[in-house]
């Protein structure tokens, strides 16, 4: 009796085997594809800016390429580009009107993004600040100015900072994924605008165009150097962040946190705590930028007061690798793409829509060499060689 028991158990054994090795065989006989994505080992800094002048050629190239499509010369537009940006000092005004919002975005998302928390919702978080700091705009603009200006970029901090705090609650309390929550956001915020313009805040004198008044001349943002002096803030917010992240306490928490989270809670530090409070500060600047470009450039609250810039800031803090000197660079660059492709549409009469074009090649081969950068391409080896 046991003997059969043991024999049964011995030929269950080894049909199990025998099934394993089927599926090991299968599995060796299985090809790898022709072409893979594989990680790049860490290259030298030498290496790193060989790959990214090499994509800067490329972009030009490419770019030159589509001009000459559209029937010019790619020399004469990339000139009209580059003089468009800094001709006088009303078009380099104007590139730093461009910058500054960027900027302070740009810097704002690369908080969330050092602790590995993907923060899509600066678009809303903009918004955000906007509302709260118009409120003071409009409802307290007779205040001193002395007041006034600290009072709404304080309002526009806390309104982009509980914005930027939701998300961080509902992923600390129920998992939900940030992207999809910090990206919803957006347009809740954006409609909230379009609430505001057509019942609370309406402007009884727009003659039944909706829209908000314009704010009185004691809430706009004075000029320094003929520029709206959310550039000084813009500046002194990178320095700010640069020593933040590199010298404080808090900065050390946000990269241990965005390294391992399990890490940080195996050193004894409060995760939960860290996200709420970098998501809070993240969107608080992001709310900054919207009080500026509020007060500072559209003298109203308008759904256009974020334009995108939110979802620029984006690629800003990528490309510059998170960095706030980085991030300047970056921004100024492409401040300076902007402005010199809307002068090139209007000295050559080139659509909008060729130039967003245009813009796109470029950025494609730049975000291009990010990818090799970290990644390279391989191919199957040969039969019969070891992989």
């Amino acid at each position: 009796m046991k003997c059969s028991q043991s024999l049964k158990y011995t030929d269950a054994q080894q049909s199990q085997q025998a099934a394993v090795s089927i599926m090991d065989i299968k599995a060796s006989e299985r090809k790898e594809p022709l072409i893979r994505i594989v990680k790049r080992n860490e290259l030298s800094r030498t290496q790193v800016l060989a790959l990214r002048l090499s994509s800067a050629v490329m972009a030009v190239a490419a770019g030159g390429l589509f001009i000459l499509m559209l029937g010019f010369n790619p020399f004469m537009i990339y000139a009209s580009i580059v003089s468009g940006a800094f001709r006088s000092s009303v078009a380099l005004q104007a590139t730093i009107k461009i910058m500054i919002p960027l900027l302070i975005s740009s810097l704002g998302v690369s908080l969330a993004f050092k602790m590995k928390f993907w923060n899509i919702g600066a678009e809303g978080q903009i918004i955000a600040g906007a509302i709260f700091a118009s409120y003071f705009a409009l409802y307290h603009g007779l205040w001193p100015r002395q007041a006034l200006i600290p009072a709404m970029l304080a309002a526009g901090i806390v309104g982009g900072g509980i914005w930027g705090l939701i998300p961080a609650i509902f992923k600390n309390k129920f998992n939900t994924n940030e992207t999809l929550f910090t990206l919803m956001l957006n347009y809740i915020a954006l409609n909230l605008i379009v609430f505001l313009r057509d019942g609370p805040w309406a402007d009884p004198e727009s003659g039944g165009f909706p829209k908000i008044a314009r704010f009185v001349p004691n809430v706009q943002l004075p000029k320094l150097f003929g520029v709206q002096i959310g550039w000084i803030f813009a500046l002194a917010l990178a320095v700010f962040l640069h020593v933040y992240m590199k010298r404080s306490k808090h900065g050390y928490e946000i990269s241990v946190v965005g390294e391992s989270a399990s890490t940080a809670e195996y050193a004894g530090m409060n995760v939960r705590w860290i996200v709420l409070r970098t998501m809070f500060l993240s969107g608080g600047i992001c709310g900054a930028a919207g009080m500026i470009q509020a007060a500072g450039s559209d003298y109203t609250l308008a759904q256009s007061v974020a334009g995108g810039v939110g979802f620029t800031a984006i690629i800003v803090a990528w490309l510059a690798d998170l960095s706030p000197l980085g991030i300047f660079i970056v921004s100024f660059l492409f401040s300076v793409l902007s402005k010199g492709c809307s002068v090139m549409q209007s000295t050559y009469g080139i659509s909008t829509y060729s130039s967003n074009v245009l813009q796109g090649v470029i950025l494609f081969f730049v975000l291009g060499c990010e990818f090799f950068i970290r990644h390279r391409f391989a191919l199957r080896a040969p039969e019969g060689e070891a992989h």
